[in-house]
């Protein structure tokens, strides 16, 4: 289980720095050939929308695995060691349901719901009609050599809609497991004003 943590979090840093990386690269060479050079890439725009969107479903299974997800625990902290530990898992596992269900909502038929799709078959049918995005398209090298459709199909935009809600749900998953063995309190950071609060509180004090 610790070799299969350590994979998915250099995944996860790796995908996350690129994303960082490419939008500051893409987003800094447009406004100089912009305003340089009175040009730009027409799909610029569509590009960088898709990789902050790749960046937020990234960075929700992130965000569980290093707890900085705010939340508000005012409630669950008057409860006795043992029930705060049962709500803990209750909410953790209340996460790993949301990204199951939106994964694949079919096998909620089973208790009599009347629900169907998600992001798997969002996306296989986004695979087999083969829609192209709006403004981005291959270099035209990448259309000679591999005679591509000109415009890039939605299919592998999408493609981070399966994925990013697995790794959330496995991350979900994870963190129960991790407040059964006491390894962590929560999978929120709730309390993380009041520790600056107390960190600082002498600051203003010289």
């Amino acid at each position: 289980m610790q070799r299969v943590d350590n994979w998915v979090t250099r995944f996860e840093e790796g995908v996350l720095a690129f994303l960082l990386a490419a939008m500051t690269i893409v987003t800094f060479t447009q406004v100089v050939a912009r305003y340089g050079f009175n040009s730009g890439w027409t799909g610029a725009l569509e590009f960088t929308r898709i990789l902050f969107a790749w960046l937020i479903l990234f960075g929700m299974s992130y965000g569980v695995k290093i707890g900085a997800h705010l939340g508000v625990d005012a409630v669950v902290r008057l409860l006795p060691t043992r029930l705060f530990r049962t709500v803990a898992v209750f909410g953790a596992l209340c996460g790993v349901a949301y990204g199951v269900i939106l994964l694949s909502s079919d096998w909620l038929q089973l208790f009599g719901a009347n629900a169907r799709g998600g992001a798997i078959d969002y996306w296989s049918k986004m695979y087999k009609i083969g829609i192209g995005l709006d403004d981005l398209r291959y270099p035209e090298f990448i259309q000679e050599t591999f005679g591509t459709k000109q415009r890039v199909q939605r299919w592998i935009a999408y493609l981070i809609l399966p994925i990013g809600l697995a790794l959330f749900a496995f991350r979900c998953l994870q963190a129960a497991w991790q407040i059964v063995r006491g390894e962590r309190e929560m999978m929120i950071a709730a309390h993380e004003a009041e520790e600056l609060v107390a960190e600082n509180k002498d600051v203003l004090k010289d």
